[in-house]
């Protein structure tokens, strides 16, 4: 089976999956034992129909409309003066980085632990912003409407077969996000010591770097949707809808962020 880099799915137990490969829902422990072939293992029947592609529209959805309403919110807020930016910057981020770790170890589809988590993310996002906002006039909506543009250029990739989900193409996303993730950290730690590294700034090196981050996320949905549609095809109970949601939601997170930052150094470099 192809993995994924999205941590919210990565995590899913692996096993055999629909009627030709003799699964059997209620017979195999979840998220236990690892079954003896390969594939996606859906979690257990309770009595809940099976997912569709309707559920996962529906729930993925719900959250961007959470995350964009507190995240308007906070950006309206900020750019009143009515608040600092700080407090909910920091504050949506900690409260996002704590529900996604709960939901993605305990693997836990509870819908209201991922509205949670997108309404933190939707204040830390509109709290940052609305700082960008501050320095460039129209950059919310312009970041906006980019990350819409990139969702929906590789949702039609994905349907379409123009980029086939092979396991080589798996383990160069996986391997390219875990570069990136890695380079962010030792830029972090070197920048606590006082030792820039440009990376970020707003120069041809910062752009060229977001610009990459952003191919890389873009990728990434790719995994995304191709994990979802396992899902679906092995029957896996509707309630994990909403774990696909919060797992599509990581990954526009990062998008986000990254077009917002290079959007910013464009207009800086100007």
């Amino acid at each position: 089976m192809r993995s994924t880099s999205n941590p919210a799915f990565r995590n899913l137990p692996v096993g055999g999956y629909g009627p030709q490969a003799g699964f059997q829902p209620q017979a195999q422990g979840y998220p236990g034992q690892q079954p003896p072939y390969g594939g996606y293992q859906a979690p257990p029947t309770t009595g809940d129909r099976p997912m569709t592609v309707d559920d996962v529209v529906t729930k993925t959805a719900t959250t961007i409309a959470v995350a964009m309403a507190t995240g308007i919110i906070t950006a309206i807020a900020v750019l009143g003066g009515a608040i600092s930016p700080w407090p909910p910057m920091i504050g949506g981020l900690i409260v996002g980085l704590i529900l996604s770790l709960v939901v993605i170890f305990k693997k836990t589809p509870n819908p209201a632990l991922i509205l949670a988590y997108s309404a933190a993310e939707g204040v830390f996002l509109g709290a940052i912003t609305g700082v960008f906002e501050t320095f460039v006039e129209g950059i919310a909506l312009q970041a906006i409407l980019g990350t819409a543009l990139v969702f929906i250029t590789m949702l039609v990739v994905y349907k379409t077969g123009a980029v086939k989900v092979t396991p080589k193409l798996t383990k160069w996303i996986i391997g390219a996000t875990c570069a990136a993730a890695g380079l962010m950290l030792i830029n972090l730690l070197l920048g606590f010591m006082g030792i820039n590294l440009g990376i970020r700034d707003a120069g041809p090196l910062g752009i060229g770097i977001s610009l990459l981050f952003i191919g890389i996320a873009a990728f990434n949905f790719l995994l995304d949707f191709d994990m979802a549609d396992q899902m679906i095809r092995s029957g896996t109970p509707s309630k994990w809808a909403w774990y696909v949601a919060f797992g599509l939601m990581t990954t526009l997170v990062w998008l986000y962020l990254e077009i917002l930052r290079l959007l910013y150094m464009l207009n800086s470099s100007d």
